[in-house]
């Protein structure tokens, strides 16, 4: 496999990271230890780009404000696609509303994942972890490797608690998409952009699918972070007390 210097590294780092942890967690955790580290260090990860998302929140809350002027724009440029991107952008920018910020804490995401793929998918870390188990299942173990043993119930409850993570999700993104005006549908949007309403709730539950070929590690990570997304946005995104004028922050 092509060795990328800074992936290597990374991987390292991780590597020693999670042994660390596993050796700081083993009085309490016993032979989970190394699963519990993993939980451990994606909290940490999360914590670290919680910034963004409180952004990502508030850039929401922004849209949503906006919601009568998008419907506005949308009227008065059905016919007109391109000057309505123009027009919508120009009145996104002029409020401080970024319609893509919202992506950066997913993007963010998507190395870690790659590292904890390649520190139990192979022997890159040099830290032993390819040995470690949970429920006697070695965290390195993918589907593909068989369901013997307690193989099929462990993956079989990670992937349910994922499901549901991912129903919630994405009811949670078709109400915003009203919210701010993004009515999935709309013909005002341009061509396309109706099937683009459809398939946007729908990409929560490639987290199931993609957790179908990661190793045991990486899915626990998945579960993890997944449900730390969901915690998150109901503690951001919770009704707020009704306030004398419009707050966009």
């Amino acid at each position: 496999m092509f060795a990328f210097a800074p992936l290597h590294d990374a991987v390292g780092a991780a590597g020693s990271a999670l042994s660390w942890l596993t050796n700081l967690l083993e009085p309490l955790a016993g032979g989970a230890a190394t699963a519990a580290a993993i939980v451990v260090l994606t909290v940490v990860v999360r914590l670290l780009i919680s910034p963004l998302t409180v952004a990502q929140v508030r850039g929401e809350r922004r849209r949503a404000a906006l919601a009568p002027e998008v419907r506005d724009l949308q009227r008065r440029y059905a016919d007109d696609p391109a000057r309505l991107q123009g027009e919508l952008f120009a009145l996104y920018r002029a409020n401080g509303a970024n319609p893509v910020a919202g992506c950066l804490p997913l993007l963010l995401q998507a190395p870690v994942l790659l590292v904890m793929y390649r520190l139990f998918a192979t022997a890159e870390g040099g830290t032993g972890l390819l040995d470690e188990r949970l429920a006697g299942v070695p965290l390195g173990h993918h589907l593909g490797d068989g369901l013997a043993g307690a193989v099929l119930p462990l993956f079989g409850v990670l992937l349910a608690v994922l499901l549901a993570l991912a129903w919630w999700t994405s009811r949670r993104m078709r109400r915003a998409a009203v919210e701010t005006g993004a009515v999935a549908g709309a013909p005002a949007q341009g061509p396309g952009a109706a099937v683009l309403g459809r398939l946007l709730p729908l990409l929560p539950y490639a987290t199931v699918l993609v957790a179908l070929v990661l190793p045991l590690a990486a899915v626990i990570y998945l579960v993890t972070t997944t449900a730390w997304s969901a915690l998150e946005q109901a503690v951001l995104r919770r009704p707020r007390p009704a306030r004398a004028g419009v707050d966009r922050r």
